[in-house]
Protein backbone atom coordinates (compact mmCIF):
# COMPACT_ATOMS: atom_id res chain seq x y z
CA UNK A 1 0.00 0.00 0.00
CA UNK A 2 1.31 3.54 -0.28
CA UNK A 3 -0.16 5.93 2.14
CA UNK A 4 -0.23 9.56 2.18
CA UNK A 5 -0.27 11.39 6.24
CA UNK A 6 0.18 15.08 6.11
CA UNK A 7 1.54 16.32 9.34
CA UNK A 8 4.80 15.54 10.97
CA UNK A 9 3.99 15.69 14.33
CA UNK A 10 4.87 12.65 17.06
CA UNK A 11 1.36 11.36 15.74
CA UNK A 12 2.01 11.18 12.00
CA UNK A 13 5.68 9.71 12.42
CA UNK A 14 4.67 7.46 14.79
CA UNK A 15 1.21 5.95 11.85
CA UNK A 16 4.14 6.38 9.56
CA UNK A 17 6.52 4.03 11.64
CA UNK A 18 3.39 1.17 11.92
CA UNK A 19 2.23 1.42 8.44
CA UNK A 20 6.27 0.59 7.25
CA UNK A 21 6.48 -2.23 10.07
CA UNK A 22 2.95 -3.50 8.18
CA UNK A 23 5.00 -3.60 4.72
CA UNK A 24 3.21 -0.59 3.87
CA UNK A 25 4.67 2.63 2.05
CA UNK A 26 3.89 5.79 4.03
CA UNK A 27 5.06 9.49 2.58
CA UNK A 28 4.41 11.97 5.91
CA UNK A 29 4.51 15.59 4.30
CA UNK A 30 5.07 18.47 6.76
CA UNK A 31 5.35 22.35 5.72
CA UNK A 32 7.50 23.05 8.43
CA UNK A 33 11.19 23.17 8.12
CA UNK A 34 11.35 20.09 10.90
CA UNK A 35 9.07 17.61 12.04
CA UNK A 36 8.27 16.49 15.54
CA UNK A 37 5.36 18.60 15.96
CA UNK A 38 4.49 20.00 19.39
CA UNK A 39 7.60 17.83 20.76
CA UNK A 40 10.32 20.73 20.84
CA UNK A 41 13.27 20.37 22.83
CA UNK A 42 16.00 23.38 23.01
CA UNK A 43 19.66 23.26 24.71
CA UNK A 44 20.00 27.16 25.31
CA UNK A 45 23.75 28.69 25.69
CA UNK A 46 24.72 28.48 29.20
CA UNK A 47 23.69 24.77 29.63
CA UNK A 48 20.58 24.78 29.98
CA UNK A 49 17.89 22.10 28.50
CA UNK A 50 13.81 23.33 27.93
CA UNK A 51 11.01 21.51 26.49
CA UNK A 52 8.88 23.78 24.28
CA UNK A 53 6.08 21.55 24.68
CA UNK A 54 5.46 18.47 26.59
CA UNK A 55 7.69 18.03 29.56
CA UNK A 56 7.77 14.47 30.32
CA UNK A 57 5.91 11.16 28.97
CA UNK A 58 3.99 8.57 30.93
CA UNK A 59 5.68 5.09 29.81
CA UNK A 60 2.81 3.42 28.55
CA UNK A 61 3.25 0.00 26.84
CA UNK A 62 2.76 1.75 22.79
CA UNK A 63 6.05 3.85 24.37
CA UNK A 64 7.87 1.44 25.90
CA UNK A 65 8.18 -1.11 22.86
CA UNK A 66 8.34 1.95 20.44
CA UNK A 67 11.67 2.96 22.71
CA UNK A 68 12.90 0.19 22.40
CA UNK A 69 12.45 -0.48 18.65
CA UNK A 70 13.79 2.80 18.39
CA UNK A 71 16.99 1.49 20.46
CA UNK A 72 16.70 4.36 22.80
CA UNK A 73 15.96 2.29 25.97
CA UNK A 74 19.39 3.68 27.36
CA UNK A 75 18.20 7.50 26.43
CA UNK A 76 15.88 7.14 29.35
CA UNK A 77 15.66 9.47 32.00
CA UNK A 78 13.99 8.59 35.26
CA UNK A 79 12.65 11.40 36.81
CA UNK A 80 14.47 12.34 40.82
CA UNK A 81 12.29 10.69 43.34
CA UNK A 82 10.89 13.53 44.75
CA UNK A 83 8.67 13.94 41.65
CA UNK A 84 5.96 11.68 43.73
CA UNK A 85 4.99 14.55 45.47
CA UNK A 86 2.94 17.19 43.83
CA UNK A 87 1.55 20.56 45.34
CA UNK A 88 -1.20 22.82 44.14
CA UNK A 89 -1.30 26.57 45.19
CA UNK A 90 -4.17 26.81 48.43
CA UNK A 91 -4.67 30.04 50.04
CA UNK A 92 -1.82 32.14 48.09
CA UNK A 93 0.57 29.25 49.72
CA UNK A 94 2.13 26.05 47.67
CA UNK A 95 0.83 23.01 49.94
CA UNK A 96 1.39 19.27 49.24
CA UNK A 97 -1.84 17.63 47.60
CA UNK A 98 -2.53 13.89 49.33
CA UNK A 99 -0.46 11.22 47.10
CA UNK A 100 -3.10 8.53 47.52
CA UNK A 101 -7.21 8.63 48.36
CA UNK A 102 -6.77 7.08 51.84
CA UNK A 103 -4.40 10.13 52.99
CA UNK A 104 -6.85 12.41 51.91
CA UNK A 105 -8.92 11.99 55.17
CA UNK A 106 -5.72 12.47 57.09
CA UNK A 107 -4.66 15.85 55.48
CA UNK A 108 -4.73 19.20 56.45
CA UNK A 109 -5.36 19.98 52.69
CA UNK A 110 -8.68 20.07 52.59
CA UNK A 111 -11.56 20.86 55.19
CA UNK A 112 -13.89 18.53 57.05
CA UNK A 113 -16.94 19.28 54.74
CA UNK A 114 -15.01 18.09 52.23
CA UNK A 115 -13.71 15.11 53.40
CA UNK A 116 -17.31 14.29 54.37
CA UNK A 117 -18.30 14.75 50.68
CA UNK A 118 -15.56 12.02 49.82
CA UNK A 119 -17.33 9.40 52.12
CA UNK A 120 -20.61 10.10 51.23
CA UNK A 121 -19.88 9.61 47.85
CA UNK A 122 -19.55 5.66 48.23
CA UNK A 123 -23.12 5.81 49.18
CA UNK A 124 -24.10 8.18 45.91
CA UNK A 125 -26.32 6.42 43.28
CA UNK A 126 -25.38 6.19 39.71
CA UNK A 127 -27.29 9.08 37.58
CA UNK A 128 -28.10 8.15 34.32
CA UNK A 129 -25.06 8.72 31.86
CA UNK A 130 -25.18 12.49 30.15
CA UNK A 131 -23.08 12.87 26.79
CA UNK A 132 -23.15 16.65 28.09
CA UNK A 133 -21.80 16.77 31.31
CA UNK A 134 -18.76 18.68 32.04
CA UNK A 135 -16.15 17.30 33.95
CA UNK A 136 -17.18 20.44 36.97
CA UNK A 137 -20.73 18.81 36.95
CA UNK A 138 -19.28 15.32 37.40
CA UNK A 139 -17.46 15.73 40.33
CA UNK A 140 -19.60 18.25 41.83
CA UNK A 141 -22.26 16.15 41.86
CA UNK A 142 -20.55 13.52 43.30
CA UNK A 143 -17.50 15.08 45.43
CA UNK A 144 -18.76 18.17 45.77
CA UNK A 145 -17.58 22.43 44.89
CA UNK A 146 -14.35 22.20 46.98
CA UNK A 147 -13.20 18.97 45.66
CA UNK A 148 -13.73 20.69 41.80
CA UNK A 149 -11.91 23.80 43.08
CA UNK A 150 -8.72 22.90 44.63
CA UNK A 151 -8.26 19.64 42.91
CA UNK A 152 -10.08 19.28 39.87
CA UNK A 153 -9.65 22.82 38.30
CA UNK A 154 -6.12 23.00 38.81
CA UNK A 155 -5.61 19.29 37.33
CA UNK A 156 -7.51 20.21 34.15
CA UNK A 157 -5.86 23.60 33.86
CA UNK A 158 -2.63 22.26 34.17
CA UNK A 159 -2.66 19.59 32.27
CA UNK A 160 -5.19 20.04 29.62
CA UNK A 161 -5.13 24.08 29.03
CA UNK A 162 -8.81 23.66 29.80
CA UNK A 163 -11.68 24.44 32.32
CA UNK A 164 -13.89 21.99 33.29
CA UNK A 165 -16.85 23.87 33.32
CA UNK A 166 -16.80 23.27 29.50
CA UNK A 167 -14.89 19.95 28.76
CA UNK A 168 -16.68 16.89 28.56
CA UNK A 169 -16.31 14.25 31.17
CA UNK A 170 -17.34 11.42 28.61
CA UNK A 171 -14.48 12.63 26.23
CA UNK A 172 -12.13 13.67 28.72
CA UNK A 173 -12.26 11.06 31.64
CA UNK A 174 -14.77 8.42 29.81
CA UNK A 175 -13.31 5.67 32.38
CA UNK A 176 -15.23 7.83 35.38
CA UNK A 177 -19.17 7.44 34.37
CA UNK A 178 -18.04 4.07 33.49
CA UNK A 179 -17.11 3.61 36.87
CA UNK A 180 -19.99 5.13 38.36
CA UNK A 181 -22.39 2.88 36.30
CA UNK A 182 -20.52 -0.37 37.14
CA UNK A 183 -19.71 0.07 40.50
CA UNK A 184 -22.06 2.78 41.98
CA UNK A 185 -19.38 4.95 43.33
CA UNK A 186 -16.33 5.97 41.65
CA UNK A 187 -14.18 5.41 44.65
CA UNK A 188 -15.87 1.98 44.88
CA UNK A 189 -14.82 1.30 41.41
CA UNK A 190 -11.30 2.64 41.70
CA UNK A 191 -10.54 0.14 44.72
CA UNK A 192 -11.81 -2.97 42.71
CA UNK A 193 -10.24 -2.33 39.57
CA UNK A 194 -7.01 -0.52 40.53
CA UNK A 195 -6.38 -2.73 43.06
CA UNK A 196 -3.06 -4.33 42.66
CA UNK A 197 -1.98 -1.67 39.32
CA UNK A 198 1.48 -0.50 39.41
CA UNK A 199 1.35 3.74 38.49
CA UNK A 200 3.07 4.47 35.49
CA UNK A 201 6.32 5.61 35.68
CA UNK A 202 7.35 9.04 34.39
CA UNK A 203 10.23 9.70 32.15
CA UNK A 204 12.03 12.10 30.03
CA UNK A 205 14.58 11.15 26.66
CA UNK A 206 18.27 12.64 27.33
CA UNK A 207 18.48 15.86 26.04
CA UNK A 208 14.93 16.26 25.89
CA UNK A 209 11.77 14.48 24.25
CA UNK A 210 12.54 15.48 20.67
CA UNK A 211 15.20 12.70 20.45
CA UNK A 212 12.03 10.52 20.24
CA UNK A 213 10.75 12.22 17.16
CA UNK A 214 14.13 12.99 15.91
CA UNK A 215 14.70 8.88 15.87
CA UNK A 216 11.17 8.20 14.45
CA UNK A 217 12.37 10.39 11.29
CA UNK A 218 15.36 8.65 10.99
CA UNK A 219 14.03 5.73 10.27
CA UNK A 220 11.17 6.76 7.52
CA UNK A 221 12.66 7.05 4.40
CA UNK A 222 9.76 9.17 3.06
CA UNK A 223 9.55 12.39 4.84
CA UNK A 224 9.18 15.28 2.58
CA UNK A 225 10.03 18.99 5.04
CA UNK A 226 9.16 22.27 3.51
CA UNK A 227 6.05 20.72 1.69
CA UNK A 228 2.57 22.09 2.20
CA UNK A 229 -0.20 19.82 0.77
CA UNK A 230 -2.66 22.16 -0.46
CA UNK A 231 -5.79 19.88 -1.79
CA UNK A 232 -6.88 15.87 -1.72
CA UNK A 233 -7.56 15.22 -5.11
CA UNK A 234 -9.71 11.79 -4.77
CA UNK A 235 -10.10 9.70 -8.08
CA UNK A 236 -12.40 7.45 -9.60
CA UNK A 237 -10.53 4.20 -8.11
CA UNK A 238 -11.10 5.60 -4.51
CA UNK A 239 -7.72 6.88 -4.08
CA UNK A 240 -6.07 10.02 -4.07
CA UNK A 241 -3.59 12.60 -5.07
CA UNK A 242 -2.19 15.16 -3.76
CA UNK A 243 -1.75 19.39 -5.17
CA UNK A 244 1.27 20.83 -3.14
CA UNK A 245 1.62 24.56 -2.60
CA UNK A 246 3.01 26.08 -6.13
CA UNK A 247 3.18 22.84 -8.15
CA UNK A 248 0.97 21.02 -10.26
CA UNK A 249 -0.72 17.79 -8.69
CA UNK A 250 1.25 14.91 -8.23
CA UNK A 251 1.01 11.62 -10.17
CA UNK A 252 1.41 9.22 -7.43
CA UNK A 253 -1.32 7.67 -6.21
CA UNK A 254 -2.19 7.05 -2.39
CA UNK A 255 -4.53 4.57 -1.18
CA UNK A 256 -5.18 5.81 1.71
CA UNK A 257 -4.86 9.87 3.42
CA UNK A 258 -4.06 10.37 7.57
CA UNK A 259 -4.49 13.44 8.58
CA UNK A 260 -1.76 13.98 11.18
CA UNK A 261 -2.94 17.74 11.62
CA UNK A 262 -4.45 20.56 14.11
CA UNK A 263 -8.40 20.48 13.77
CA UNK A 264 -7.52 23.91 11.99
CA UNK A 265 -5.19 22.94 9.83
CA UNK A 266 -6.97 19.81 8.41
CA UNK A 267 -10.28 21.87 7.85
CA UNK A 268 -9.16 23.27 4.49
CA UNK A 269 -8.15 20.31 3.04
CA UNK A 270 -11.58 18.40 3.99
CA UNK A 271 -14.24 21.53 3.19
CA UNK A 272 -14.13 20.85 -0.55
CA UNK A 273 -14.76 17.43 -0.03
CA UNK A 274 -17.47 17.75 2.69
CA UNK A 275 -18.67 21.27 3.63
CA UNK A 276 -20.00 20.02 7.05
CA UNK A 277 -16.71 17.88 8.32
CA UNK A 278 -14.77 21.75 7.43
CA UNK A 279 -16.81 23.94 9.53
CA UNK A 280 -16.95 20.84 12.66
CA UNK A 281 -13.23 20.65 12.15
CA UNK A 282 -12.33 24.79 12.26
CA UNK A 283 -15.19 25.22 15.20
CA UNK A 284 -12.38 22.80 17.71
CA UNK A 285 -11.22 25.19 20.04
CA UNK A 286 -7.41 25.71 20.95
CA UNK A 287 -6.32 28.35 23.26
CA UNK A 288 -3.25 30.33 23.74
CA UNK A 289 -0.44 28.88 26.16
CA UNK A 290 2.91 30.51 26.55
CA UNK A 291 5.35 28.49 28.16
CA UNK A 292 8.31 30.44 30.51
CA UNK A 293 11.25 29.11 31.32
CA UNK A 294 13.07 30.93 34.27
CA UNK A 295 16.49 30.11 35.75
CA UNK A 296 17.90 31.51 39.38
CA UNK A 297 20.46 30.60 41.79
CA UNK A 298 19.66 27.87 43.93
CA UNK A 299 20.70 30.53 46.86
CA UNK A 300 18.12 33.13 46.19
CA UNK A 301 14.78 30.39 46.44
CA UNK A 302 13.63 30.36 49.39
CA UNK A 303 11.20 26.75 49.16
CA UNK A 304 12.64 23.29 48.87
CA UNK A 305 11.40 22.85 45.27
CA UNK A 306 11.16 19.17 46.32
CA UNK A 307 8.63 17.87 43.94
CA UNK A 308 7.19 17.87 40.65
CA UNK A 309 5.81 21.63 40.25
CA UNK A 310 2.62 23.06 41.52
CA UNK A 311 -0.69 23.82 39.64
CA UNK A 312 -2.83 26.82 40.64
CA UNK A 313 -6.85 26.82 41.00
CA UNK A 314 -9.06 29.71 39.42
CA UNK A 315 -9.83 30.46 42.49
CA UNK A 316 -6.64 31.41 43.66
CA UNK A 317 -6.48 34.29 40.49
CA UNK A 318 -2.76 32.85 39.39
CA UNK A 319 -0.06 34.40 36.51
CA UNK A 320 1.03 30.64 35.82
CA UNK A 321 -1.95 27.80 36.04
CA UNK A 322 1.27 25.33 36.22
CA UNK A 323 4.66 25.11 36.91
CA UNK A 324 6.96 22.44 36.83
CA UNK A 325 10.48 22.48 38.98
CA UNK A 326 12.43 21.38 35.91
CA UNK A 327 15.88 21.34 37.55
CA UNK A 328 14.32 18.93 40.70
CA UNK A 329 13.42 16.49 37.77
CA UNK A 330 15.84 16.33 36.05
CA UNK A 331 18.99 17.76 37.26
CA UNK A 332 20.79 18.07 33.70
CA UNK A 333 18.22 20.54 32.75
CA UNK A 334 19.82 23.64 34.18
CA UNK A 335 23.70 24.27 35.69
CA UNK A 336 25.37 23.01 38.99
CA UNK A 337 23.61 25.47 41.54
CA UNK A 338 20.64 26.93 40.01
CA UNK A 339 17.28 26.12 39.65
CA UNK A 340 14.86 26.12 36.70
CA UNK A 341 10.94 26.73 36.61
CA UNK A 342 8.88 26.03 33.39
CA UNK A 343 5.82 27.88 33.75
CA UNK A 344 2.45 27.71 31.80
CA UNK A 345 0.19 30.47 31.20
CA UNK A 346 -2.56 30.87 28.76
CA UNK A 347 -5.19 27.86 29.00
CA UNK A 348 -8.81 28.42 28.65
CA UNK A 349 -9.45 29.97 31.21
CA UNK A 350 -6.56 32.61 31.37
CA UNK A 351 -6.44 33.40 27.21
CA UNK A 352 -5.70 37.17 27.85
CA UNK A 353 -2.70 35.86 30.53
CA UNK A 354 -1.19 34.58 27.69
CA UNK A 355 -1.35 36.94 25.11
CA UNK A 356 0.78 39.60 27.50
CA UNK A 357 3.93 41.31 25.85
CA UNK A 358 7.06 40.07 27.20
CA UNK A 359 8.15 42.69 29.75
CA UNK A 360 4.64 42.35 31.15
CA UNK A 361 4.62 38.52 31.03
CA UNK A 362 7.98 38.00 32.83
CA UNK A 363 7.06 40.72 35.74
CA UNK A 364 3.85 38.61 36.11
CA UNK A 365 5.34 35.42 36.64
CA UNK A 366 8.35 37.24 38.56
CA UNK A 367 6.00 38.77 40.94
CA UNK A 368 4.26 35.11 41.31
CA UNK A 369 7.66 33.15 42.56
CA UNK A 370 8.50 35.67 44.90
CA UNK A 371 5.52 35.46 46.76
CA UNK A 372 5.50 31.68 46.27
CA UNK A 373 8.56 30.09 46.46
CA UNK A 374 10.49 32.75 48.61
CA UNK A 375 12.44 34.25 45.38
CA UNK A 376 14.85 36.91 46.30
CA UNK A 377 13.68 40.35 45.22
CA UNK A 378 16.28 41.60 43.38
CA UNK A 379 17.84 38.58 42.76
CA UNK A 380 19.14 38.23 39.08
CA UNK A 381 17.38 36.16 36.27
CA UNK A 382 20.07 33.56 34.97
CA UNK A 383 17.46 32.76 32.27
CA UNK A 384 14.41 34.28 30.96
CA UNK A 385 13.01 32.27 27.59
CA UNK A 386 9.16 32.59 26.32
CA UNK A 387 7.76 30.49 23.87
CA UNK A 388 4.16 31.13 22.66
CA UNK A 389 1.80 28.18 21.48
CA UNK A 390 -0.91 30.74 19.62
CA UNK A 391 -3.35 27.56 19.87
CA UNK A 392 -2.12 25.14 22.17
CA UNK A 393 -4.14 21.78 22.83
CA UNK A 394 -7.82 20.81 21.55
CA UNK A 395 -10.49 21.23 23.90
CA UNK A 396 -12.63 18.05 24.34
CA UNK A 397 -15.33 20.52 25.15
CA UNK A 398 -18.93 20.10 22.83
CA UNK A 399 -17.47 21.42 19.85
CA UNK A 400 -15.75 18.13 19.59
CA UNK A 401 -18.77 16.44 19.38
CA UNK A 402 -19.41 17.47 15.16
CA UNK A 403 -15.63 16.94 14.83
CA UNK A 404 -15.35 13.66 16.06
CA UNK A 405 -18.27 12.82 14.31
CA UNK A 406 -17.25 14.13 10.86
CA UNK A 407 -13.83 11.99 11.32
CA UNK A 408 -15.89 8.78 11.68
CA UNK A 409 -17.68 9.47 8.34
CA UNK A 410 -14.52 10.00 6.56
CA UNK A 411 -12.71 6.76 7.09
CA UNK A 412 -15.62 5.30 4.94
CA UNK A 413 -13.75 7.17 2.17
CA UNK A 414 -10.25 6.59 3.06
CA UNK A 415 -9.44 9.71 4.98
CA UNK A 416 -8.16 8.72 8.44
CA UNK A 417 -6.97 11.36 11.48
CA UNK A 418 -4.97 10.80 14.25
CA UNK A 419 -4.10 14.00 15.75
CA UNK A 420 -4.44 14.47 19.16
CA UNK A 421 -7.89 16.31 18.70
CA UNK A 422 -9.25 12.70 17.75
CA UNK A 423 -7.01 10.18 19.56
CA UNK A 424 -6.98 12.10 23.30
CA UNK A 425 -4.16 15.15 24.02
CA UNK A 426 -1.96 12.57 25.86
CA UNK A 427 1.08 11.17 24.01
CA UNK A 428 -0.03 7.57 24.94
CA UNK A 429 -2.99 8.61 23.19
CA UNK A 430 -1.98 9.41 20.37
CA UNK A 431 0.86 6.21 20.16
CA UNK A 432 -2.39 4.41 20.52
CA UNK A 433 -4.57 5.63 17.61
CA UNK A 434 -1.51 5.85 15.50
CA UNK A 435 -1.25 1.77 15.64
CA UNK A 436 -4.75 1.22 15.42
CA UNK A 437 -5.08 3.49 12.35
CA UNK A 438 -1.93 1.37 10.60
CA UNK A 439 -3.17 -1.66 11.63
CA UNK A 440 -6.83 -0.64 9.88
CA UNK A 441 -5.24 1.11 6.81
CA UNK A 442 -3.48 -2.33 5.92
CA UNK A 443 -5.74 -5.13 6.93
CA UNK A 444 -8.07 -3.12 4.19
CA UNK A 445 -5.62 -3.80 1.62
Amino acid sequence: MNVAIIGGGITGLATAWHLQQRGATAHVFEAGHDAGGNMRSRQLPGGYVVELGPNSLQLSPELELLLKSLNLEDQIQEPEAVSSRRYVVRGGKVRELPAKPQQLLFSGFFSLGAKLNVLRELRRPAQAPDPNESIADFFRRRFGQEIVDYAVNPFVSGIYAGDPAQLLVHKTFPQLPALEQQHGSVLKGFAKTMKGAARRRIISLRGGLQALTDALQAHLPHVHLHTQVEALLPQPDGRYRLRLADQPALAEMFDAVVLALPAYAAAPLLAPLDAAAGEALTAVHYPPMTAVHTAYDRSAVQHPLNGFGALSPRVEQPVAAGTLWSSSLFPDRAPAGQVLFTSFVGGAQYEALAQQPDEQLLQAVRAEQERLYGLQPGAPARLQHIFRWPRSIPQYDSRILPAHAAADRLEGRGIWTVANWRAGVGIPDCLRRAEAVAQKITSAA
